[in-house]
């Protein structure tokens, strides 16, 4: 039996360079992974997938990322025997977290340790890829620069110690509206991923935490104004800087401590109905 964590994931910078031939968006962003995980157990069945989620109405068929994962590898290596797994869901859905991918990201780690493939991280990051464009980064996980449609990864030095708070209002954000929504309208400020990664390196996280930059936020935030008043209350609440997760509707605040974190997730908690979650940024898988 197998027990893997599945980190989520927040977008330090996001930027949308264009739309690419194959009809995705050519991206540049600095990913980082936190410590909000879903669970996943894996252990050998005689055959098939059988796939259990502790989550009513999220399938758990052939349609769930961690089903198409397991099969992936099934069929790419000729494994005969089935597997069970067993998802344990925190990361909410549809939230900017990449919940879905870094369950899918934990079915590959996994199959490849439960079936003993020996697969480098090189390959299992290709299989990552045919399922989605942070499949990828969630195998590796850590601070990541992301290029092409987000699978081409470039690792930077951890991102500082710090704190999170993440808070996901009582909605839904659909990828490819505020895709869609951003080629109409486009941003005024764009990330400077080059300044950001100095200040990773120079592990300065209040310079860091002045260069959050997310083009798709004022997408969103035009739909949904309480993503707006999130940011005001995380930041009057001592925040050293809170941004939009991906496209949403996700909201996290950086803090320098942990007890400044829990004033923020507690500001959070008494005034918002949002689903909040305060946890520190994590290195590499």
């Amino acid at each position: 039996m197998i027990m893997i964590k599945a980190y989520a994931k927040i977008n330090l910078t996001l930027d949308i360079l264009g739309q690419r031939p194959d009809g995705y968006h050519e991206v540049a962003m600095v990913m980082q992974s936190v410590g909000l995980y879903d669970t996943l157990q894996l252990e050998k069945a005689a055959k098939g997938i059988q796939l259990e989620i502790d989550v009513p109405g999220l399938a758990a068929d052939a349609s769930n990322l961690a089903w198409k994962a397991a099969q992936l590898v099934m069929d790419t290596y000729g494994i005969r025997e089935g597997v069970r797994i067993t998802l344990t869901k925190r990361i909410p859905m549809a939230a900017g977290l990449a919940g879905g991918s870094a369950d899918a990201a934990a079915v590959l780690r996994g199959m490849d340790r439960l079936f003993a493939l020996q697969c480098s991280e090189d390959e299992l990051c290709s299989l990552g890829a045919k399922l989605g464009s942070d499949v990828p980064f969630c195998i590796l996980g850590g601070t990541m620069l992301a290029t092409g449609r987000g699978e081409q990864l470039r690792r930077l030095p951890d991102f500082p110690a710090c704190s999170v708070v993440l808070a996901k209002p009582p909605i839904s954000v659909s990828t490819a509206w505020a895709y869609q929504n951003y080629d109409a309208q486009g941003a005024e400020h764009h990330p400077d991923n080059g300044a950001m990664e100095k200040e990773i390196i120079a592990g300065n996280l209040k310079g860091a935490s002045n260069l959050l930059c997310n083009v798709l936020e004022s997408v969103t935030i035009k739909k949904y104004e309480e993503i707006s008043r999130y940011k005001k209350i995380m930041m009057e609440q001592g925040a050293l800087a809170s941004m939009m997760s991906g496209s949403g509707p996700t909201v996290f605040a950086l803090a320098d401590t942990p007890e400044a974190a829990e004033r923020i997730a507690a500001a959070m908690r008494a005034g918002t109905d949002g689903a909040v979650f305060s946890v520190n940024v994590v290195g590499r898988n």
